[in-house]
């Protein structure tokens, strides 16, 4: 179930948004004035979010140290595209 909240909350019931995050593992979304603000997300769900990401730009550094190819922004973009329809 999405938990949606107040961003008050924040201030006034922190240990309960803790508790919520930390115990159901899903984040909390945070309102004011009735739109939406931000996401709160325990180390965990972060990590998770993240993770690959770091891990294939760290391969995309590594892979630069050790090749001498350089695509401009459009050949790199096309390639992206074409990558994730083929998935």
């Amino acid at each position: 179930m999405i938990n949606v909240r107040p961003v008050s909350d924040l201030r006034n019931k922190f240990p309960e948004i803790e508790e919520t995050v930390v115990n159901s593992n899903a984040p909390v979304f945070l309102t004011k004035n009735r739109y939406g603000t931000m996401v709160i997300l325990s180390i965990e769900q972060y990590s998770a979010l993240t993770d690959d990401i770091e891990r294939k730009l760290d391969e995309a550094d590594n892979l630069a140290k050790t090749s001498n190819v350089r695509l401009s922004k459009d050949e790199l973009f096309n390639k992206v595209r074409t990558s994730l329809k083929n998935s």
